[in-house]
């Protein structure tokens, strides 16, 4: 049950605190602040980045920044408060602020209501992007970076909203009475009854196929403001991407402005990756690729591709077991379908891997070798 009063954080003049704020939110991106404050990022998705002063945070769901809060103003309360970030048009929102208190300890008379900070604007995708744009690791020689060059698989993946047909005798609020949906590469998830990774370890025919496309099926474009709705309806399928075990991959996520454009959170379980560009717009592999951040782009396991644009991540396939990545379309209340994520897991006596697609949660399995104990308990 949700505590009645509002919390507090107690501080005292002249010192510094670290802060580690992390977005428990499902699906919104949120905007952070505290009154009359700078905060100092220092890591995000416990790595260490170079130090960012900012007024303000951009943190995706399920996403950690840790920051130093520096107790240098004249005592008093302050409010420490985030809302939503919200791109996509014509879809409501949350749009409530939510609080807690910096207080600072000793007597005095405080100001009655407390300060209210600054936070963007609900649908300000500058400040988002701005942010998450300034992010660094910290690449020195006692942190240094490690950023795959040597490019072995090459990836793109179209991040989209969708919409299906709604159920037979159900009432659906999406477009057209339609419901919503999300995918990677114009294909939606759909739930095996037999998990993936039960099927693959007992060899069970029938319940995914590999088949899921290295590039998007339909090439068009991706961020102009009006698409066809033919383009709206993706294939549904339980389709699987086969990678080698240590591949270095590169890829690159496009989102789209199909149904309702928005930013899209992307997290990857079981692997850490490197954020080596973004933009805005269509992917250019001529042009955009010169511009990436080899020498400390943030390491992470949480990221939002912009509305209307891209993000380039590269990783090494290092951790056998289960690891899916997230898809989920920030601020669409309705969503109902399922979005696309990557699954790795080391075939028997080989080197390969496997990669799925989830929406929601995923469990983190031990390494093959291990499964079978795991899975007859």
């Amino acid at each position: 049950m949700w505590a009645q009063k509002t919390f507090k954080v107690l501080v005292d003049y002249g010192k510094t605190y670290l802060l580690r704020i992390i977005n428990v939110d499902m699906q919104d991106i949120l905007f952070f602040s505290i009154a009359k404050h700078q905060i100092t990022i220092v890591g995000t998705d416990a790595t260490y980045t170079k130090p960012l002063a900012r007024d303000y945070i951009a943190i995706s769901p399920g996403q950690t920044i840790d920051v130093l809060l520096e107790a240098n103003q004249p005592p008093d309360h302050h409010y420490m408060a985030a809302r939503v970030y919200s791109s996509a048009e014509g879809l409501e929102y949350n749009n409530t602020t939510t609080t807690a208190i910096v207080q600072y300890n000793g007597n005095y008379t405080r100001s009655s209501p407390p300060f209210l900070p600054f936070l963007p604007d609900y649908n300000d995708t500058n400040a988002s992007v701005n942010f998450t744009g300034s992010l660094r690791s910290l690449a020195n020689k006692d942190y240094p970076v490690d950023v795959p060059t040597n490019i072995t698989t090459q990836l793109v993946f179209t991040v989209s909203v969708n919409t299906l047909p709604c159920s037979l005798n159900k009432t659906c609020e999406g477009p057209n009475g339609t419901r919503l949906s999300s995918s990677l590469n114009n294909i939606s998830f759909v739930n095996p009854k037999i998990d993936v990774l039960e099927a693959y370890y007992y060899q069970i025919n029938g319940v995914f196929r590999t088949r899921f496309p290295s590039f998007p099926p339909f090439v068009f474009n991706f961020t102009a403001d009006y698409l066809s709705l033919l383009l709206e309806l993706p294939n549904q399928g339980t389709q699987v991407k086969v990678l080698e075990y240590g591949s270095v991959v590169e890829l690159v996520l496009q989102g789209t402005n199909l149904v309702a454009g928005t930013d899209h959170p992307i997290h990857l379980h079981g692997h850490r990756f490197y954020v080596v560009g973004w933009g805005f717009g269509n992917f250019d592999k001529d042009k955009d690729p010169l511009g990436y951040n080899l020498v400390d782009p943030p390491h992470l396991n949480t990221i939002a591709v912009s509305k209307k644009g891209w993000t380039t991540i590269r990783f090494k396939t290092e951790n056998p077991g289960t690891s899916l990545v997230d898809a989920l379309p920030s601020r669409t209340s309705l969503y109902v379908g399922n979005g696309h994520g990557v699954h790795s897991e080391k075939w028997p006596n080989s080197k390969g891997t496997i990669t799925t697609a989830t929406s929601g949660h995923a469990s983190m399995l031990k390494p093959l070798s291990m499964l079978g104990e795991f899975l007859s308990n």
